[in-house]
């Protein structure tokens, strides 16, 4: 009988245990992006939501890098742990911080020194510009803090803290919360206010977590913390790329989606600027579904690993599934909310002409009309990574956004303008969901021949 709970404990009880504080931190971190725009279209109006939306990309890089050493160094910490190589676990949390300080100094030196490039090639036009370098100047100075946040965050669930952390995600969501009015109102700073709530809030939130570091349950942290192994973050990395992969690919088709709408909305009577505003507010709203989604497969990542590292397959089969039951509830409410109440939720983020508000609308309808099927994809490819097989998630990772859904966003507008955008997304999501049931399905009997042959 396995000592540690993740290997004897009901499936049920460690889910709601482990995923339920994840998906609080993870939509709780979507809700830094939301408040923002909420705050920035009351102040500044659709322009400045065009412009956070253009500067959206360099939050998604940040995260994909923090997914890829966060996710894959948890993920390893957990199989080391499952099959009894604590020495081994002990080394993952000093290899996943000193890398994440790495990319973040990276990702924050290039940002600041590119910035125009940047922006031009994220879809800005001469209007948004501006507003969108006043942004990104600021938030880049954070992006450090937020990757460790994230990396952190991962790796103290991993050792069984998961409302910790989730507390590292939430403080830092109430502080910007309570500055973004008090800098974009009360000072009149604009969306630079609220670049600065959002940056202080990510300091915070790092300050909340790296406390933890000297307080590890299941490990003692040494020597070894200040010790980077290629081989080790080699390990880390190919377990964390499925989900960065997902991530860079969610980046890449912002790019690709931004430049499509303004093009294509400069032929059409919406002009450039509605389309990339509108489409910005969507896919903001968007992430808090996909929040959910990977909050629970985060949530579900250290008791996949550990109990297919300690070579139980029942139990892993069995979370996965009740992982995938669960996420439907959210799918459904997000479907019926999206579908039926686009006004009201378009209506937070200030007030806009007619065609802002038609466009809009009909962007948020169509393009996430299939959204009921996409946790299936999602859940899939962290589910492979979590159990050490980092192909298999890439392949479901990259298979939705780059191999479907980018071809479509550049192929069907040439045939029906904007409305080949729109329908772009539901087609891929209906062909990822088939792929995805497809790879599961091979694996899953694959665990029944591994189960058979140690009978």
């Amino acid at each position: 009988m396995n000592k540690n709970p993740l290997g004897h404990e009901k499936i049920p009880v460690l889910l709601r245990q482990f995923a339920i504080p994840s998906i609080i931190a993870m939509v709780v971190s979507s809700l830094y992006n939301i408040v923002d725009q909420i705050f920035i279209g009351q102040g500044v109006g659709y322009l400045g939501n065009a412009a956070t939306n253009v500067a959206f990309p360099i939050t998604t890089i940040c995260l994909a890098a923090a997914l890829l050493v966060g996710v894959g160094g948890a993920a390893k910490f957990s199989l080391e742990l499952g099959a009894g190589n604590i020495k081994e676990a002990q080394q993952c949390i000093g290899n996943m911080f000193w890398m994440a300080v790495a990319f973040g100094l990276v990702i924050c030196a290039v940002t600041e020194l590119f910035i125009d490039p940047l922006l031009n090639a994220f879809g800005a036009t001469e209007t948004v510009l501006p507003y969108s370098h006043s942004y990104v100047r600021i938030i880049g100075i954070g992006v450090p803090f937020l990757l460790l946040t994230n990396v952190l965050s991962n790796s103290i669930r991993a050792d069984g803290s998961p409302k910790y952390s989730m507390a590292c995600m939430v403080i830092g969501a109430v502080v910007n919360t309570v500055l973004d009015p008090i800098f974009i109102f009360g000072f009149h700073m604009g969306v630079a206010g609220a670049a600065w709530a959002t940056m202080i809030s990510q300091v915070i939130s790092f300050l909340v977590a790296f406390r933890y570091l000297f307080r590890f349950k299941t490990v003692k942290l040494g020597k070894d913390f200040f010790h980077l192994s290629p081989i080790k973050c080699v390990e880390i990395v190919s377990l964390g790329i499925s989900n960065s992969l997902n991530q860079l690919a969610l980046t890449l088709l912002q790019i690709v989606l931004n430049n499509s709408l303004t093009y294509y909305g400069g032929l059409s009577v919406y002009g450039s600027d509605i389309p990339l505003s509108g489409a910005g507010i969507v896919m903001k709203v968007n992430s808090i579904v996909i929040g959910v989604f990977v909050g629970l497969a985060q949530g579900s990542q250290p008791i996949l690993g550990f109990n297919y590292g300690a070579k139980q397959y029942n139990r892993v089969k069995a979370l996965y599934k009740l992982e995938i039951q669960c996420s439907f509830v959210m799918s459904i409410l997000a479907f019926l909310t999206f579908q039926l109440f686009p006004q009201t939720i378009i209506s937070l983020f200030g007030s806009g002409e007619g065609l802002y508000m038609e466009f809009t609308v009909r962007f948020m309808r169509i393009f996430l009309m299939m959204i009921i099927i996409n946790n299936v994809q999602m859940l899939s490819a962290s589910f492979f990574s979590a159990i050490g097989k980092p192909m298999k998630g890439v392949l479901l990772s990259l298979s939705r956004q780059v191999l479907l859904l980018i071809p479509l966003i550049l192929i069907f507008p040439l045939f029906w303008g904007l409305n080949g955008i729109m329908y772009s997304a539901p087609v891929a999501d209906v062909l990822a969901f088939f792929l995805s049931i497809a790879v599961v399905r091979k694996e899953f009997a694959d665990m029944d021949k591994l189960e058979k042959q140690s009978l």
